[in-house]
């Protein structure tokens, strides 16, 4: 603010002094006055200037002739000749010739009249110019003096005004000050209330330390004290036990000789008195029929009963279940036991634990269902018929039966000791359009290759738990599912499944295969298969040549190390992929292996060896699975690219911390994910982001380290909308219930789903 007024003070210091200096340089005359220019004389004398003007002529005075200087006519003639006559004095008698400008003019002198007249006209206009002069110079002191006292107004205004600035410039100065100072000691305030509080957080958390070590030192001294407790009982048993088997032996050898005594006794006895139990075993035999068939009666009905309790109690807990609905992996239908239509296939009647075949013999109805069976195409006994299914399961079996039921449509043969099928097995059934032959003792060599030539409308056939090293060959062309699991194949060549177009269903698990013995054109007659099982193989790399129809693959305790870029390249349409229990790891994943298929929706990578949040995921992926691995790290952006956005993410049981998450690990799933479990981890705080979820139904946090729940931690208290969240676990941590606050769980639907009992000891 003050540079101005320097600038304004040089201006009028300049102003001032520039006038004065050039008064100064001016010409003065004699009398100290300013000179000015010439003025030139005007009279008779004047001639023509170059450009019109006149201006006077020059003169010069010429010696004469004595001319006697008369006496003035009045006191002004006489001043003005007097510089004449003093001029006649010192040089004789002059005469005043006119100079003409023009050399060739003629010059004619002039008489003392009009020297005079000169003289007086010269002198006239001096004092003229003089007083001229005089009056522009008092003028001129004047303007000056007025000029001063103008500028010293102004110079006191302007100091007065530079004043006032200095002093609206201090005040403010100090005002900023004052508040620079007041700011200066609340920062220094609230930093020694921060580093109080940090100190009395640090103290907590030395002292929970100390108490966990000696805890942990007391917990110590307690196993040891135990371990050596364990180890001297263990020297007593072992005492104890030496003896004891003498005594033992000592005892036996007496009671041997006493059995063989009583033995003998005891024959006699009871061969008296086996007869005396003929008798009345078939007295109680007969009411015993009787009781049984009552029984039976009120069996069914109870069975009814518990079976509708049940259900209800199933409906009531899957009302109050809330965990893990979305993953796909957990809610994989089980593989039916029996048909899925429910007109052909009705549940088999009870038969009462005690009743022998003998006994069911002898009840007229069980004669009656006795008599059907064996008079319905050779059905051996211990097998049931009910309209067009045959059950002969667990019956003793040993051959294939020769069934003549030409209407019969469903067979199960599961748990018997069948282990050929002959070719005329399946002539008096040819209808049939789904076979149960899991748990027999089928080899390769024992199935005639024209055993199923016959069956025209096979859809399904089981052959788990065999003994089979190859597929069988000549399978139907309609078969649509085909189970070969636990058994002993070695391989799969080009045509095991060649004619199979219109298998879906295809499991192959628990056998020898790899991708050494597989061939990679083995699965290209498969156009239409969408569900392929190969878990508990030997494979190390994922299968070559897989169909373009394929829908779900599971892959699952194998011995897989890596996933190559173009494996996946033909099976657009896939949709699950499992690997759980393999040795994969985060580096041996290529980044284009999945990262562009549009259908993908669900992987299963638990149980492996992951050290990070794989990166290149599907876009579609909605479901992810990593339970069980080492992962320490969720990369930031590592969901980004995901379209619409991963919903399940399950990472129980592994190894992330403190430093585990980033504030951008879970960019892309704000608006996505609806169940989220970071159980059993060594969590210390809850993630960035979680509070950002605004479609999160089920969250799990159980089993970490967590010690506090901030107020924004899990809900965002700037979001107006309802929320979704369901549910929230946080139990076996070292959370106090009594310092949280109310507001922290405030956007969960009840208060009663919050899990948070029971706590770890700090």
């Amino acid at each position: 603010m003050r540079w101005w007024l320097v600038v304004a003070s040089l201006w009028l210091l300049v102003a001032l002094t520039i006038p004065d200096t050039q008064a100064r340089n001016r010409p003065r005359n004699q009398n100290g006055e300013i000179r000015r220019g010439r003025r030139r004389k005007d009279g008779q004398g004047y001639g023509r200037a170059r450009a019109g003007r006149t201006r006077p002529l020059k003169i010069r005075l010429v010696p004469g002739p004595s001319i006697p200087v008369q006496p003035a006519e009045n006191q002004g003639n006489a001043l003005l000749l007097k510089p004449y006559k003093n001029l006649q004095e010192q040089h004789g008698i002059y005469n005043v010739i006119p100079v003409s400008n023009d050399p060739s003019d003629v010059v004619t002198p002039l008489t003392p009249e009009e020297i005079q007249r000169i003289l007086w006209r010269e002198a006239e206009q001096h004092r003229e110019e003089e007083e001229r002069v005089r009056k522009k110079e008092e003028a001129r002191r004047e303007r000056r003096k007025q000029r001063k006292e103008q500028e010293e107004r102004q110079r006191k205004i302007i100091e007065k005004r530079r004043r006032q600035e200095e002093e609206a410039l201090r005040l403010q100065e100090e005002k900023e000050l004052e508040e620079w100072r007041r700011q200066r000691e609340e920062e220094q305030k609230r930093r020694q209330e921060e580093e109080e509080d940090r100190m009395r957080k640090e103290e907590a958390e030395r002292e929970a330390r100390e108490r966990e070590r000696k805890f942990e030192e007391e917990r110590r001294r307690q196993e040891e004290s135990l371990r050596e407790e364990l180890l001297d009982l263990v020297e007593e048993e072992k005492e104890w036990q030496e003896e004891r088997k003498e005594k033992l032996r000592e005892e036996l050898l007496d009671l041997v000789e006493e059995e063989k005594e009583w033995q003998e006794e005891r024959e006699e006895t009871l061969r008296e008195e086996l007869l005396d139990l003929v008798e009345e075993e078939k007295e109680r035999q007969e009411e015993r029929e009787e009781t049984l068939r009552e029984e039976l009666l009120d069996l069914v009905e109870e069975e009814k009963e518990r079976q509708e309790e049940e259900k209800e109690k199933q409906e009531e807990v899957e009302e109050e279940e809330v965990w893990l609905r979305g993953d796909v992996f957990q809610m994989l239908p089980k593989e039916p036991e029996e048909p899925e239509e429910p007109d052909l296939l009705p549940a088999p009647i009870p038969r009462p634990p005690a009743a022998t075949e003998e006994e069911e013999v002898e009840t007229k109805e069980a004669e009656d269902r006795e008599v059907v069976a064996v008079n319905r195409g050779g059905l051996p006994p211990g097998c049931d018929i009910s309209d067009v299914t045959a059950t002969c399961e667990n019956a003793k079996l040993t051959h294939f039966p020769p069934l003549a039921i030409p209407e019969l449509k469903s067979l199960s043969l599961e748990g018997n000791s069948i282990s050929s099928i002959p070719a005329e097995a399946f002539n008096g059934i040819p209808n049939l359009e789904w076979i149960n032959l899991k748990k027999n003792k089928l080899t390769s060599a024992g199935i005639d290759a024209k055993a199923f030539k016959v069956l025209k409308k096979l859809t399904r056939l089981y052959l788990d738990g065999n003994l089979l090293e190859v597929v069988p060959s000549d399978l139907p062309p309609t078969l649509q599912e085909l189970k070969i699991n636990e058994n002993r194949l070695k391989g799969i060549d080009e045509n095991s499944f060649q004619d199979l177009r219109s298998l879906v269903t295809l499991e192959l698990e628990g056998n020898l295969l790899s991708e050494g013995n597989v061939d990679p054109l083995a699965f290209t007659p498969l156009i239409q298969l969408s569900y392929l099982r190969l878990g508990r193989n030997h494979f190390r790399t994922i299968p070559q040549g897989l169909p373009k129809s394929l829908l779900e693959l599971y892959l699952e305790n194998n011995l897989i190390e890596e996933i190559s870029e173009t494996v996946f390249n033909q099976t657009s349409n896939l949709n699950i992929v499992s690997l759980r229990h393999n040795k994969l790891d985060e580096t041996r994943i290529a980044p284009l292996a999945w990262i562009n298929h549009r259908n993908l929706e669900s992987i299963d990578l638990s149980y492996n060896d992951l050290y990070l949040v794989p990166s290149y995921l599907p876009r579609s992926l909605v479901h992810l699975v990593l339970v069980g691995n080492n992962i320490e790290r969720i990369p930031g952006y590592v969901f980004a690219h995901m379209d619409p956005g991963l919903e399940y993410l399950y990472l129980s049981y592994n190894k992330l911390d403190g430093e585990g998450t980033e504030p951008e690990s879970f960019f892309g799933t704000y608006h996505s994910m609806v169940e989220m479990c970071l159980d059993h981890n060594q969590l210390v705080v809850v993630p960035s982001g979680i509070n950002e979820m605004t479609n999160l139904h089920f969250l799990r946090l159980d089993n970490n380290r967590i010690r506090n729940i901030p107020d924004e931690g899990i809900c965002d208290l700037n979001h107006s909308e309802e929320s979704t969240l369901v549910a929230v676990r946080l139990e076996n941590n070292y959370i106090n219930p009594q310092k949280i606050s109310p507001i922290a769980f405030s956007c969960v639907q009840s208060a009663s789903s919050v899990v948070l009992k029971p706590q770890k000891t700090k």
